[in-house]
């Protein structure tokens, strides 16, 4: 009996890779919106900067959530896609009401280790089960991520 779909990948895989792809989908959300709040409400000395930053990364961070969304549809799932969704699902905690600069920061520094935590054990499996695609994307995020959190780790420093 073929135990693969249309993609040729063990089905059995395709449906836990796709629930662990739809946390982080949620995950990418909550992150997203706190990007959002950040870039609103940051203020101070450091506003020019970090309002430009916060920009730049929920930007980045839109086309990331298309593409996971359309992995999964790629699998053979569905993509969480409703606010509710994304709160039960989410391992990351709405940002609220931060204005201060090194507090936004320190945030996003947070929601990155969360991101990067979530996305090196969906690496691991992908490679595993010899899931190129997940796997290719995975990667160039965790790239992408490590990046900006360096980049930000100095900043506090």
């Amino acid at each position: 009996m073929d135990n693969k779909n249309k993609n040729l990948l063990d089905v059995n895989y395709s449906a836990d890779i796709n629930a662990e792809l739809n946390g982080l989908l949620a995950d990418l959300q909550v992150y997203y919106q706190n990007l959002r709040g950040l870039h609103w409400n940051v203020s101070g000395r450091h506003f020019f900067g970090l309002h430009a930053k916060f920009e730049e990364l929920y930007d980045e961070v839109n086309g990331v959530i298309d593409e996971i969304a359309e992995r999964i549809l790629t699998l053979g799932s569905v993509p969480l896609h409703s606010l509710a969704d994304y709160q039960k699902n989410s391992r990351i905690e709405p940002v609220i009401n931060v204005s201060d600069g090194e507090e936004a920061v320190k945030a996003v520094v947070s929601n990155l280790r969360t991101l990067l935590d979530s996305e090196r054990g969906l690496l691991k499996k992908a490679a595993e089960a010899g899931d190129e695609g997940t796997a290719a994307l995975l990667s160039g995020l965790i790239a992408s991520q490590e990046k900006q959190h360096w980049m930000l780790q100095a900043w506090l420093s």
